[in-house]
């Protein structure tokens, strides 16, 4: 794939090297394995779980995990085009000639997405296809969150990791390793790797006479999910590849796993049981290594429900006050109404101030109830007066729609619960801008509302308009809402059995990828195939019989079924359930408990008894924070902050500018194809790393004051490329190179640091040097055949479309000398030396130089023809003293 760089769109995603990227040498290693996302690196390099399982696999030396994207339509019609394979982002090798290829299902709608990646790979896409020798094909198999209902998948991996990763993955790497050292076949090795606790074999279970999957072997029934019992004692990845570009791109650390809220809908609340907290020592130390080796300027604490981890006021307390001192900033997601106080709200408001979203879920008390979810309307009413006393005035509303037992009267209460928020500050205060969010509701397994229906498209379609006309006119509010043809494909793949994994594969031949996005999303081929299946859609979203087969009913998730019919009953009847880590256990079968194990496998050794145990493990045994209680003045009326256009206060000494720096660096190989905004974001994620001293600006965001010369065209390299730098502590130029060249990317490394006055700090050049070639001799004549010819011309105008409409230049001035090839000046890389060298004149106009010499080549054949074959180095800068770097 790196030969098709500059045909690739977003080319740096494909270069593997981004910093903290694990790089080994091939012929030391025993096993080498893929971690594939299906889908774009950029939301790819925002899921935790596969750095997690990147740092576990590579800590280990006989054994590379390398990683694998699904390239976007366009660059997969690359690809194709071109006959090449799905590659390795770090070593760019074809994922077919690995060993194992471990997919991460966060979803069902990725479903298509797996198979589009394997059939890029050259990988047969079904298990029984491939071959059973180790070594000719990979293993294929699967772990993350979606894998209890992914019966639709099974066909095309050879084995699930069921729960947590963090033992299970090593532990069928080393029957893998094993396999290959004693030449055992595929089968052979999946009837060994059902003796692995969390491993689920999908070829030892078929269907039985009632539809239901039976087992073929007598041992092995039913497989269950895998958990890690401690948090403290699992392996947290400190030194994290940090993305060019990602959804998230941000330090996220893990302070808690598993939720007991009990929502009925939630299929994560229920399967992630037991709560296991991070202790306040673990997450301070891992805090401090993962920002010192990441140089990250943002931190998101991450569970499902941030806002009830019992200390999340004493952490913090103490992170708050780094934030302030060295200009990071601090996420706190899956807040739930009312989990976080007054002090932390306030704290919060004096850094950064981001917008807040909350989830009430349904906007009546009788349907809150009917889905437990916790919250009453007094509750959100106050914490939307909280938001307003402290200064925000935003505020978004997660609602679904559809959920059991739902009538019109609750949507019509979505738009008066959101009414009510926007003027919780009563008469007279300031309203707030409420954005509500609508997203129709998908039964999932093992849930208690696993056994409902879903309504149809045109009924999710006819409530989404109920609520649009109650919202038409209102003042501050506005409503979007999720596409009802993507919830209904969402609907029909979520409790579907095997049958469905013909129709997935004959969805993905008719063009079906990207499923979760908006963008290209077309529900037809589905549609298609479901007909030439003869399966029903209606059917598939339609309710099932409460105690019949399931098609995840021979896998154990933790939950016991007689817990979940119990839950289904009291959500009819209208009656809540408690949070058990702060109240009398449900008996939910997750927990070791006095009246029994726990229904999960104990799978860890341990000295202490009690670090095997299923049970939730909490800081405190209760939550560190207080109720809210809102200001009001002696009329009662709220009192409110009143908004400042005063930005955020920053620590003084960051503000100083004791020294600036002009600092040369090289950028070649992959990091020419970093573009200028995320070449920006690699220094200063660097500069951080570095420890260097960095002086702020002033405002609402303050940055790192850098500032840098004409930005490089994507793909062209530079021997002769600069930033300048500005610290609030004098350093020594050498000190300051030092510190910073270790730490660049592949390709870059600081030449020269110079201490310069403010003058002449952002200086550019009047003219640069470039060298020029192509692949072959015969190639490189005919560019000298063409700079000859335009060097004869008394003018060249030449009229390129730009964002503001076509300009028109006469691209002869720009060419200032030129002189054929110089070996010399040929890169050790290159087949052929240098075509031509020449001067680039920018005193009256600039163009990327890049532009100049396809204009100037546009004989020799068709732009994209030339991009891939072209290779551009600058070589120096001059400047109008006459001066020349280097």
């Amino acid at each position: 794939m790196r030969d098709l760089l500059p045909l690739l769109p977003r080319p740096s995603r494909f270069t593997g090297i981004e910093d903290g990227a694990c790089r080994k040498n091939p012929a030391r290693v025993r096993l080498r394995m893929a971690l594939a996302f299906p889908d774009t690196y950029e939301v790819g390099m925002s899921y935790l779980g596969q750095k997690i399982l990147y740092g576990i696999v590579n800590a280990h030396e006989a054994w590379w995990a390398e990683r694998a994207m699904a390239p976007d339509r366009e660059a997969g019609a690359v690809l194709r085009a071109d006959n090449a394979p799905l590659c390795t982002l770090e070593s760019d090798t074809p994922l077919a000639r690995l060993h194992c290829v471990s997919f991460s299902i966060t979803n069902e709608l990725c479903y298509t997405n797996v198979l589009y990646m394997l059939d890029l790979a050259g990988i047969p896409l079904r298990s029984a296809q491939r071959s059973q020798d180790l070594t000719a094909c990979p293993l294929v198999i699967a772990g993350g969150g979606a894998l209890l209902s992914a019966e639709p998948l099974t066909p095309f991996m050879d084995l699930m990791v069921l729960g947590d990763g963090e033992e299970s993955l090593p532990d069928v790497l080393r029957l893998l390793e094993r396999a290959l050292d004693h030449s055992w076949s595929r089968d052979q090795l999946l009837r060994e790797a059902r003796l692995i606790p969390g491993v689920y074999v999908p070829s030892l279970f078929a269907p039985g006479e009632d539809g239901a999957l039976v087992p073929l072997l007598p041992d092995y029934t039913r497989p269950a999910r895998r958990i890690v019992a401690d948090l403290n004692t699992a392996a947290y990845p400190i030194r994290q590849v940090v993305p060019v570009g990602a959804v998230h791109n941000r330090l996220s650390l893990e302070i808690a796993r598993g939720c007991t809220r009990g929502c009925r809908f939630c299929h994560a609340g229920m399967v992630y049981r037991p709560v296991r907290e991070r202790s306040l020592a673990n997450i301070t130390s891992l805090l401090d290594d993962c920002l010192r080796e990441t140089g990250f300027d943002e931190i998101s604490f991450l569970s499902l429900s941030t806002g009830d981890f019992s200390a999340l006021k004493t952490l913090c307390h103490g992170v708050l006050d780094r934030c302030a001192r060295e200009q990071i900033s601090l996420s706190l997601p899956s807040l739930r109404v009312g989990s976080i106080d007054d002090e932390i709200i306030e704290r919060m408001a004096d850094l950064r101030r981001t917008g807040c979203t909350l989830a009430p879920e349904a906007g009546s008390q009788r349907l809150r109830d009917v889905i437990n979810k916790g919250v009453s309307e007094e509750d959100l009413l106050l914490h939307a007066q909280k938001l307003l006393e402290h200064g925000w005035r935003m505020v978004k509303l997660y609602f679904m729609i559809g959920l059991p037992t739902e009538t019109d009267e609750d949507l019509a209460a979505i738009a008066d619960l959101c009414r009510k928020v926007r003027d919780a500050a009563g008469r007279g205060g300031p309203r707030l801008q409420v954005t509500a969010a609508l997203s129709p509701f998908v039964p999932k397994p093992f849930t208690p509302f696993q056994w409902e229906a879903q309504i149809s498209r045109e009924e999710i379609s006819r409530r989404v308009h109920l609520v649009r006309e109650l919202f038409k006119g209102q003042k501050c509010l506005k409503l979007r809402w999720h596409e009802p043809a993507m919830s209904h494909l969402e609907g029909v793949l979520s409790r579907a059995d095997r049958r469905m994994a013909d129709v997935v594969e004959k969805a993905y031949h008719k063009g079906a990828i990207f499923c979760s996005w908006m963008e290209g999303f077309d529900l037809g081929p589905w549609q298609e195939a479901l007909d030439e299946c003869g399966i029903s859609a209606e059917a598939c979203i339609g309710a099932r019989e409460a105690g019949g087969p399931l098609p995840w009913s021979h896998l154990e998730a933790g939950v016991s079924e007689e817990f979940l019919l119990r839950e289904r009953e009291r959500a009819l009847a209208g009656k809540i359930t408690q949070d058990c880590r702060y109240g009398a256990c449900r008996r939910c079968g997750a927990c070791d408990t006095k009246a029994g194990p726990s229904r999960l496998p104990h799978a860890t050794v341990a000295a202490e008894p009690d670090a095997v145990l299923h049970r939730n493990r909490l800081i405190f045994s209760q939550r560190d924070q207080n109720a809210h209680e809102a200001r009001r003045d002696a009329e009662g009326r709220l009192i409110c902050r009143p908004q400042s256009s005063r930005p955020p206060q920053i620590a003084a000494e960051l503000i100083l500018k004791a020294a600036q720096y002009r600092i040369w660096h090289s950028k070649m190989g992959g990091s020419a194809y970093l573009s200028q905004l995320e070449l920006q974001a690699v220094l200063e994620r660097a500069l951080r790393r570095a420890g260097l001293p960095l002086s702020f600006s002033q405002g609402f965001h303050p940055l790192p004051l850098l500032s840098f010369g004409r930005a490089l065209p994507v793909g062209v390299e530079s021997r002769a490329e600069w930033f300048a730098l500005t610290l609030h502590q004098a350093l020594a130029p050498e000190e300051v190179a030092a510190r910073l060249d270790p730490l660049l990317p592949p390709g870059m490394s600081v030449l020269r640091v110079d201490a310069v006055d403010k003058s002449r700090r952002t200086e550019q050049a009047e003219a640069e040097a470039f060298s020029l070639s192509l692949p072959t001799v015969e190639e490189n004549a005919a560019v000298v055949r063409c700079f000859m010819d335009f060097a004869a011309l008394t003018s060249f105008p030449h009229t390129r479309q730009t964002k503001n409409g076509p300009r028109s230049a006469d691209l002869r001035l720009l060419l200032r000398q030129w002189e054929a090839g110089s070996a010399g000046l040929a890169d050790a890389r290159a087949e052929a030396p240098a075509a031509v060298t020449f001067v680039a004149d920018w005193h009256t106009l600039y163009l990327s130089p890049l532009l100049f010499c396809l204009a100037v080549l546009a004989p020799l054949g068709p732009e994209n023809h030339l991009r891939s074959r072209l290779r551009l180095l600058k070589t120096a800068q001059i400047f109008a003293s006459a001066q020349t770097y280097p």
